[in-house]
C-alpha cells in the first residue's frame, strides 16, 4: 500500500498539492507498475483526505482513500463519509474513516490523542467502511517521554462493537513492540509509520555528509546522496513488517 499525503507545506508555511497533483502519482505509480513488472497487488491509498481531497483522489483513479471527519461533529462525519462510502462502493474502491481525532500534527490537521467513543466507531463502522482508524491515544510524530500508552482498554470496546472490520493505528513511530503485538491481537490490521522513516532517513543522510563522502567525486548528485537515506527506509520498512507480521501476505 503507498500512502500519499493530502498536501505538502512549503517554507513560507503555505500548504500545496503533493507531488504536482494526485493525477501525476497515479500516472507515476501506473508506469512504474508496467515498466518495472511489478507483480505484488499495489494499492493508492489517500491518507488523512479531507471531503474535497478524497473526491479528487477518487476522480483521479486511486485505488483507496481515507476520509478524516474527524475533526467534525460526529453527525457531518457520517454524513460525508456514508456519501463518500456510496462513491466508493460503486467504483470498488476501498475507503478508511477516522473517529476521535489522532494527537500531533498531520497534513495540517492537529489533534490531541484524545479516545474514540466505541458508540460513535460502530455509527461510522457500520456505514460500510472498508477499515476504521480510531483514536485511542496514539499520536503522530514522536511520543513525548510522559506519554501514558495506548488505551487498550477502549480498543477492545471498540473491537466488540465493530466485529470483523479492520481497524487502523495511526502514529505507529515509537509505540513499543509489546503494545503492537497487543493493538494486533484486539483487531488492528493496519498500522501506519512515518515519521520513524524519515528519521532513518535523515539520520542516514545525515552521516553520508559528515562523512565526507559529498564531497568525493560526484557524490554530491542526488542520486548518490540520498540513496543512503532510501535504503534506510527500507530497511526500517522490513523491520516493520517483521514486527507486524505482514511478510508475504500481500
Amino acid at each position: 500500500m503507498l500512502l500519499v499525503s493530502s498536501t505538502s507545506t512549503t517554507l513560507s508555511g503555505q500548504s500545496q498539492s503533493c507531488l504536482c497533483g494526485y493525477k501525476t502519482v497515479v500516472g507515476m505509480v501506473t508506469a512504474m507498475l508496467e515498466e518495472l513488472n511489478i507483480t505484488v497487488p499495489v494499492a493508492l491509498h489517500l491518507d488523512h483526505g479531507s471531503y474535497e481531497g478524497a473526491k479528487a483522489c477518487i476522480e483521479a483513479g486511486f485505488s483507496s482513500i481515507m476520509f478524516d471527519g474527524s475533526h467534525y461533529p460526529i453527525d457531518e462525519n457520517v454524513a460525508k463519509t456514508k456519501e463518500l462510502v456510496a462513491t466508493c462502493n460503486e467504483l470498488g474502491l476501498s475507503i478508511e474513516a477516522e473517529v476521535g481525532s489522532i494527537g500531533g500534527e498531520e497534513d495540517g490537521v492537529i489533534g490531541a490523542g484524545e479516545c474514540a467513543d466505541p458508540q460513535e466507531c460502530k455509527m461510522v463502522a457500520d456505514l460500510g467502511v472498508t477499515m476504521l482508524a480510531a483514536g485511542i491515544g496514539n499520536i503522530h510524530g514522536k511520543y513525548p517521554d510522559n506519554w501514558a500508552g495506548l488505551s487498550f482498554e477502549t480498543l477492545d470496546a471498540i473491537q466488540q462493537l465493530t466485529g470483523e472490520m479492520p481497524l487502523v493505528l495511526h502514529g505507529g513511530t515509537g509505540i513499543p513492540a509489546d503494545m503492537i503485538k497487543k493493538a494486533i491481537e484486539l483487531g488492528v490490521s493496519k498500522i501506519n509509520v512515518n515519521t520513524e522513516c524519515q528519521l532513518a532517513f535523515a539520520a542516514a543522510t545525515r552521516k553520508y555528509i559528515e562523512e565526507g563522502k559529498d564531497l568525493q567525486g560526484k557524490g554530491f548528485d542526488p542520486r548518490k546522496l540520498l540513496a543512503p537515506g532510501a535504503e534506510a527506509i527500507k530497511e526500517t520498512v522490513k523491520e516493520k513488517m517483521e514486527l507486524f507480521g505482514s511478510v508475504g501476505k500481500a
